[in-house]
C-alpha cells in the first residue's frame, strides 16, 4: 500500500541520516477504502493525490510544533510502500496506522515545499488550528500555503536537497 506520511525537513534529514522514519504515532495517509467511499468520482491517481494533500496538511502541524528549528518551513510527506498499514476510519477516512518505522528503501518518493512557499507555510503553520476551528482568516491563510505545489524527489536526490538548504 503506497502510504504518505507527514514530516519536516528535520525528520527527513533523519530519515537520510538512519535509514528509517517513524512518523509521529506511526500516523500516516493513503487511498483506504473509507476515502474511496468517501468521494463520488475519482481516479485512483485523484484519490492518492487527495491523500497526500492531507498528509501535507498534517506536515503543517508538525511545523507548529517544531517552534525552535531553524530549519527552512516547508511541508514534507514521504511516499513510501509498505505492507503494515491498517486503515483508521475513526479519525478521518484516509487515515492510516504504520506497525513500525519505514525504511529508506520503501520510500518512493518525497515531496518538499519550494522555497517560494516558506513565508506562506510558516503563516500557515501559525494558525492551522484556528483554521479547524473556522477562523475565516486562518483558512485563506492555509490556502495561500496549498496553493504551492510539492516539489517530487527521488529518493537518492534527498542527500543533495538536503545539501542545498
Amino acid at each position: 500500500m503506497r502510504v504518505y506520511l507527514p514530516a519536516t525537513i528535520g525528520m527527513l534529514k533523519e530519515l537520510v541520516s538512519n535509514g528509517k522514519f517513524a512518523p509521529l504515532g506511526g500516523t500516516g495517509f493513503a487511498l483506504t477504502p473509507a476515502l474511496r467511499e468517501s468521494y463520488t468520482s475519482g481516479s485512483t491517481e485523484e484519490l492518492e493525490y487527495a491523500a497526500l494533500l492531507d498528509a501535507a496538511r498534517a506536515s503543517l502541524r508538525l511545523i507548529a510544533a517544531d517552534e525552535e528549528t531553524e530549519l527552512p518551513p516547508r511541508r514534507v510527506v514521504i511516499a513510501a510502500d509498505v505492507e503494515t498499514a491498517t486503515a483508521r476510519p475513526d479519525l478521518d477516512p484516509a487515515v492510516v496506522r504504520l506497525a513500525g518505522p519505514v525504511l529508506l528503501e520503501e520510500v518512493a518518493a518525497v515531496h518538499v515545499d519550494t522555497e517560494e512557499a516558506e513565508d506562506a507555510v510558516r503563516a500557515a503553520a501559525a494558525v492551522i488550528d484556528a483554521a479547524d476551528l473556522g477562523d475565516e482568516d486562518a483558512e485563506f491563510a492555509l490556502g495561500d500555503a496549498e496553493d504551492h505545489e510539492l516539489a517530487w524527489y527521488a529518493p537518492q536526490e534527498l542527500p543533495f536537497l538536503l545539501e542545498l538548504l
